[in-house]
């Protein structure tokens, strides 16, 4: 991924380059505009394992701290983690100090409102408002604020796996030869809950970079090409899953027991059909994410809704129809009976107790789900000049159904298109679907083609 050099800010976090666009200074003061619309309460920090964090994590202490905040210090714990700890806690809210899937050159802040979810949009603003205009709480030297560190605060993120195995009951002694499971953690934050969620499932595991240190073997999305070192890891240790996070580990990649990388896509996919089997009732995931979703939602006689893409439109939307899980497609699973933030370790759990249940390989599971094909591009286009190019695709579509409530997604029979604006990029996305390959790709191209020539358009 291209590095981009300033600083982007939204309602749900800032992200950017360290050192450069992100400096000690900036987090400070972002973290003063939390603690402040907070009113000085209790407020969580936990970081993602990167090298940076530790140093972020002192100045967001800071600038928490300068407004009456009390602060409580988790030390490296994945994000869905930090979600539950608010609730535990009874917190004001959280700052996880991570960049999620980018490059080592970035981090940022994360954060969360006291019902453990990132943060609504309307408060998100109101941060952001007093990100860049002031009006700290700042308070004298007689009611600062008081830190708690990693050691005395003593959170070990066992209050997250719990709720996890009540979801999930877990009912040994296990019978039957146990599953063995590769875990790729690419030294991120999400080792140690990995590993004490496999031993609950009596796994033979298999751990890569499970050691914390941010220093990252490969790319750190979880797509295809980055995984392709990973993937023959499966067969090689004739795992008969294999698990891939990201840094701050609220995405979950599958591969296959033959190293076929499954995906993020279907990560959702699989959630979803295994919890309505178990309870129906109405499913929420964001436009640009599979078809295949409606379809196993749709054909279990549940409803289906989706929101504009985002974690918190997802959540407010799951709330607003009492959804029993919902999600977005870069593999994050959202499940209201353990917290309002995107968790790959119930995806897990749901994908282990299934595979135990039924016998099935993965490979079998994924070949009975519906068949489509996803393809996903990116392009760096001046914003003013989507309106020209979402006028173009109407004229070409003229018969597809039209919305207008994230960018334009627009529906035929046997495909889809959706374009956007990126919330954390200066990017336009591009994502298609269909029921081949070569469809998507044309359906993606066919933007391409439209961008040529266009100033500031790039691939």
């Amino acid at each position: 991924m291209p590095v981009q050099d300033e600083l982007i800010v939204s309602v749900s976090g800032i992200r950017g380059i360290v050192g450069e666009s992100l400096t000690p200074a900036v987090a400070g003061r972002f973290a003063q505009a939390l603690g402040s619309e907070a009113a000085g309460g209790t407020i969580l920090i936990s970081r993602d394992g990167r090298p940076s964090g530790w140093m972020f994590g002192h100045a967001v202490a800071a600038g928490l701290m300068s407004v009456g905040c009390r602060v409580i210090d988790l030390g490296i714990q994945p994000t869905p983690t930090v979600g539950v700890a608010v609730t535990h806690f009874q917190a004001a809210g959280a700052i996880q100090l991570s960049a999620s899937h980018n490059p080592a050159p970035y981090n940022g802040l994360k954060l969360f409102g006291a019902d453990g979810a990132v943060l609504s949009p309307q408060v998100g603003q109101r941060v952001v408002q007093r990100f860049r205009e002031g009006g700290f709480h700042l308070k004298d030297a007689l009611q600062t604020g008081t830190y708690i560190s990693p050691v005395e605060s003593g959170f070990d993120g066992q209050p997250h796996l719990d709720r996890i195995l009540q979801a999930v009951p877990v009912k040994p002694p296990f019978r039957g030869k146990p599953l063995k499971v590769l875990v790729d953690v690419n030294h991120g934050a999400g080792g140690a809950m990995s590993r004490k969620l496999l031993e609950s499932f009596n796994t033979d595991k298999v751990m890569l970079g499970a050691e914390p240190s941010g220093q990252f073997a490969h790319t750190p999305e979880p797509t295809a090409e980055n995984l392709q070192s990973i993937a023959p890891r499966v067969t090689e240790v004739q795992a008969d899953v294999g698990f891939a996070l990201d840094p701050d580990a609220d995405r979950l990649a599958i591969i296959d027991e033959t190293g076929r990388y499954i995906g993020e896509e279907l990560t959702l996919a699989l959630a979803l059909d295994y919890r309505l089997r178990q309870t129906p009732g109405p499913v929420v995931v964001n436009m640009s994410t599979s078809r295949v979703n409606e379809q196993i939602t749709v054909g279990m006689g549940c409803p289906f809704h989706r929101s504009p893409v985002g974690e918190a439109n997802v959540v407010a939307m799951m709330r607003q129809c009492s959804a029993v899980i919902g999600g977005e497609g870069n593999g994050g699973v959202i499940d209201p009976r353990i917290g309002w933030v995107r968790d790959p370790f119930i995806g897990m759990a749901f994908i282990l107790d299934h595979l135990l249940a039924t016998g099935m390989k993965i490979s079998e599971w994924v070949a009975s789900l519906p068949h489509w094909i996803i393809v996903k591009e990116k392009y760096t286009l001046d914003r003013s000049w989507l309106p020209g190019l979402y006028d173009r695709l109407l004229a070409t579509y003229p018969d597809w159904q039209v919305n207008r409530q994230d960018g334009l997604r627009l529906d035929g029979p046997k495909s889809w298109l959706h374009l956007r604006p990126s919330n954390t990029e200066p990017i336009v996305r591009v994502i298609a679907e269909a029921s081949t390959e070569a469809e998507a790709h044309r359906l993606c191209q066919q933007v391409g083609e439209m961008l040529r020539g266009w100033p500031a358009a790039n691939h």
